[in-house]
């Protein structure tokens, strides 16, 4: 007679942020549990589960108690795997692979954000938003203070070489053209952007390509609720466009151990990077470099979502002026300008300036046809 097998079965950790999750296999189901050291955070993830579960295909939640140290929540296990299961996976596909999946992926996406919001959709104050990723970071006490407060980051590798502050007065040349930047004046402006009204829906806020999973399901709900519409715009075509292929896998490599592929694709998602001194004023040159399957996707989120929202919420050039704070805290407000190499630093800085001037373009920024962007 065979010997049973054990009736619980505790996989290897997995680490993305500072959770950690445990595969969990037993007779009946494959379980993943996720331990959370902070307790508000857990309340919120299971407060924003319960509401999105009406709206979005979600893991169902099975479980969730409190330990002394951490909170612990047991989903339903979906087949997420080595290089499968997220849409990173169909992201990771080479140029000149088959991409039909990834854009039958993003059609269904799209259809489920877009009949979600068009019914969620409406005009919220400030209170009735999700504020963590956005208010809160630039409130005092948030990350744009712990980041940069009474700091002033070098721009080149120079001890007595300029620094943020200079910019006020020497402007700097992106790609040829001059711009001004006045680091100060923009911190200030942020702390003040996310404190009017805003078109809001119900969404999971976070949209990335690691909290999307392949078939389509959302994952991983802090931030889940009534969030801004423009928030949520920002954060996928950003995080798609610069941070996802190239930026958080080499800031945060261990979070993508199941999904060794995405190393493979970072050198094509790097940007051409390069910066002089010249009489004073700093010369960056850049030059954008995205896969297929980003530019892919990309090109059908605002083809196929962000068009039509933008049609009935931000009619004429209204788009482009909402998104700019938000997409200027996804370039600062996400990772620490100073603790990046020089080059990734002066970068974000450059992509900073674009979104910083009057006549802001999603088109020219994310690379997009004039065909998937609504607006310049």
């Amino acid at each position: 007679m065979r010997k049973p097998g054990p009736l619980l079965r505790i996989g290897r950790p997995l680490r993305y942020t500072h959770n950690r999750l445990y595969p969990i296999d037993t007779p009946r189901r494959r379980l993943i549990a996720k331990c959370m050291p902070d307790h508000g955070e857990a309340r919120a993830e299971t407060t924003g589960h319960r509401l999105l579960r009406g709206w979005y295909p979600v893991p169902v939640l099975h479980h969730h108690f409190r330990l002394l140290s951490h909170a612990v929540l047991v989903y339903e296990r979906l087949l997420v795997g080595p290089d499968r299961g997220l849409l990173l996976d169909l992201l990771n596909i080479p140029d000149g692979g088959d991409h039909s999946a990834l854009d039958a992926y993003m059609r269904e996406l799209t259809t489920v954000y877009l009949r979600v919001f068009t019914e969620t959709a409406e005009l919220s104050p400030p209170s009735a938003v999700v504020g963590k990723l956005y208010h809160d970071r630039a409130a005092p006490g948030g990350r744009l203070d712990r980041y940069y407060a009474g700091r002033d980051l070098p721009l080149t590798d120079a001890e007595d070489g300029p620094r943020l502050s200079d910019l006020a007065r020497t402007g700097l040349y992106i790609n040829g053209r001059h711009y001004r930047l006045d680091w100060d004046a923009t911190i200030s402006w942020l702390r003040g952007a996310f404190g009017t009204p805003v078109w809001s829906a119900i969404s999971q806020g976070d949209p990335t390509d690691v909290n999307l999973a392949v078939p389509l399901a959302w994952l991983d709900y802090d931030t889940a609720g009534r969030n801004a519409i423009v928030g949520e715009i920002a954060n996928f075509s950003f995080y798609t466009a610069v941070l996802g292929g190239w930026l958080v896998p080499l800031l945060n490599p261990e979070a993508f151990a199941q999904h060794p592929a995405t190393f493979d694709r970072v050198p094509a998602n790097t940007p051409r990077v390069s910066s002089l001194l010249y009489a004073d004023t700093l010369h960056i040159r850049f030059t954008d470099r995205l896969t297929h399957a980003r530019r892919l996707a990309l090109s059908r989120y605002w083809e196929l979502f962000v068009r039509p929202l933008a049609t009935r919420y931000f009619p004429g050039d209204t788009l482009a002026e909402a998104l700019r704070p938000y997409l200027a805290m996804r370039i600062i407000g996400v990772f620490d300008l100073a603790q990046m190499p020089l080059d990734q630093r002066l970068y974000l800085l450059a992509k900073l300036a674009l979104c910083m001037v009057p006549d802001f373009s999603p088109t020219r920024f994310f690379g997009l046809t004039e065909s998937s962007c609504p607006t310049r």
